[in-house]
């Protein structure tokens, strides 16, 4: 009995050791990170009032405001030492060089929305700090030049009631969720309603201003082509830190049209997904077709699969039913289904506000939900058939919280050439697939339930999809496709993730930029761009 408390005493002792070191430790790296944010932050900007430690009684506020995916909001989730809410460009050079300095990860955030959480999390044992941009986010709109400054922090629904708010025949093609965060939206690629008329949102972008890993301030002509093409679609964070990006603004008509009709299996809805899978990327360029499927339960208490098919059309109501008639009868849609209204009100229909709420919603940067979810994405290439969709609809019904969204491709996406911008996933593409499972309860058990779901759903589909590569949207990150560990095969295990975002030529190049301006490996995440030597 004496040696067994001999022995646990020991033990307490040198475990007590362990923590009272490790916490001497952190609390000296962030001491000596914060006295060298000081020194080298702006006397006109000081940086004092922007810095959180875990000490800070506001430190859980700030941390988990722009925490968009409540999976990554739980006790055990690692927090960061420090949260930088930058409120000058000076914060972030700082926050740069010091964090090179002392050996620290960085992550940046401007919206939270990254779905495995990257810009707030990590799943290595490294300390890390949180750049956070939600103070900057200023927008400027020149409707004379048709363009638009805007600073990382903003939010989409932002960029859209200020570009309404100085022209009605103006929009920007970007990405449905008002709440999104400009920066990851933008450097991941970006689509949204208007894709099938003006392209991805980086076809639409003109300049930028990127803080390099040696804290410098560059725009398009200093910084480069290479590295412009890098951060239009590769991913910012792999690059430096995007402060803001020029966009050009695009001619949307004074009315357009919306409609969401609904059909279930009850009302011939294979033959309604197989004939949309034959036609929609042919479609008129101005009509932007969406079909989404989930589980209910019909009035006999049954499981049924019910789509729904919201839809803009950037034209009036009679064209829009008369170009339906034609080629693709089977939707049956109907003008008393159509809704005119300004394009600016289309973005809260789309976005499944009720008709009449004002625009000003757009400026709130609260989300309508929030829950744990998990999103994986797939392309579709050739039609899928009537049997096909009934295999499709018989697995939904087995598994829980499955949500298949189907965006159409076609129009001007299948003109550009699949290396303009680092997203390759151009021409020979019918639609892009997003997986979504969302849950309520939290914890690990509900989160591995729902996370296998969703892991069946994809392996299911696999006869349906892309295969050599099977390809993958990147703002749509999947952390399942491939984890970079940043040791020795860094650039090979990248290889993974990287042909299924990038496709071959692409990543290649994507990594070569990497490798000349951050040849160390400063900006990373668990699938951020390696170098060669990695």
């Amino acid at each position: 009995m004496t040696t067994k408390i001999i022995y646990f005493n020991i033990v307490t002792i040198l475990f007590l050791l362990f923590f009272t070191k490790s916490f001497a430790t952190s609390n000296t790296i962030t001491d000596n990170f914060i006295q060298c944010l000081n020194s080298r932050s702006n006397p006109s900007f000081p940086i004092n009032g922007t810095l959180y430690t875990p000490g800070n009684s506001s430190f859980p506020t700030v941390l988990q405001t722009y925490i968009r995916n409540l999976r990554f909001n739980e006790s055990i989730t690692r927090k960061p030492i420090l949260i930088i809410t930058a409120r000058h460009v000076s914060h972030i050079q700082a926050a740069v060089v010091c964090g090179k300095e002392n050996r620290l990860l960085m992550k940046t955030r401007s919206g939270g929305h990254d779905f495995e959480g990257l810009s707030y999390v990590t799943n290595t044992n490294e300390p890390f700090f949180i750049v956070d941009m939600f103070n900057l986010r200023s927008i400027n709109v020149n409707i004379d030049q048709e363009t638009a400054w805007v600073q990382s922090g903003a939010t989409l629904g932002e960029i859209y009631y200020r570009i309404a708010e100085k022209s009605d025949t103006h929009g920007f093609p970007a990405g449905v969720c008002p709440t999104v965060g400009v920066g990851g939206h933008i450097s991941g690629g970006g689509y949204g309603n208007l894709m099938r008329k003006y392209g991805l949102t980086v076809d639409n972008i003109v300049d930028a201003q990127l803080i390099d890993v040696n804290g410098k301030l560059l725009n398009r002509k200093t910084m480069g082509e290479d590295l412009f093409w890098a951060i239009s679609g590769g991913g910012g964070i792999s690059f430096g830190v995007v402060v803001a990006y020029k966009i050009k603004l695009v001619r949307v008509p004074q009315v357009v049209t919306v409609f969401n009709i609904e059909r279930t299996s009850e009302q011939n809805l294979t033959s309604i997904a197989h004939k949309w899978t034959q036609v929609v990327d042919k479609l008129d360029v101005n009509i932007f077709l969406r079909m989404r499927f989930n589980v209910i339960n019909n009035t006999n208490g049954e499981k049924t699969i019910r789509a729904v098919f919201p839809t803009l059309y950037l034209g009036n109501s009679t064209n829009l039913v008369t170009i339906l008639d034609r080629d693709f009868p089977e939707l049956g849609l109907q003008k008393s289904d159509c809704i005119e209204m300004s394009w600016i009100e289309s973005v809260l229909f789309y976005t499944d506000f009720p008709i009449g709420t004002p625009t000003t919603t757009l400026l709130s940067r609260t989300p309508q939900s929030l829950n744990p979810y998990k999103v994986k994405s797939d392309y579709v290439q050739k039609p899928i058939s009537k049997h096909g969709f009934e295999f499709i609809f018989e697995k939904m019904k087995e598994l829980e919280n499955q949500m298949l969204t189907f965006s159409p491709y076609g129009g001007r996406m299948s003109k550009i050439s699949e290396f303009a911008k680092p997203f390759p996933h151009r021409a020979g593409n019918i639609a892009k697939i997003a997986y979504e499972t969302n849950w309520e309860e939290l914890g690990d058990e509900a989160a591995t339930r729902n996370l296998n779901f969703t892991r069946v759903m994809y392996d299911y589909m696999t006869p349906f999809v892309s295969m050599n590569p099977r390809e993958a949207f990147l703002n749509y990150r999947d952390l399942e496709i491939g984890v970079n560990s940043h040791g020795k095969n860094a650039y090979v295990e990248g290889m993974v993730y990287g042909h299924k975002y990038f496709k071959e030529t692409n990543y290649k190049r994507l990594t070569r930029v990497k490798t000349r301006v951050d040849p160390n490996n400063f900006f990373r995440n668990e699938q951020s761009i390696p170098t060669l030597s990695s």
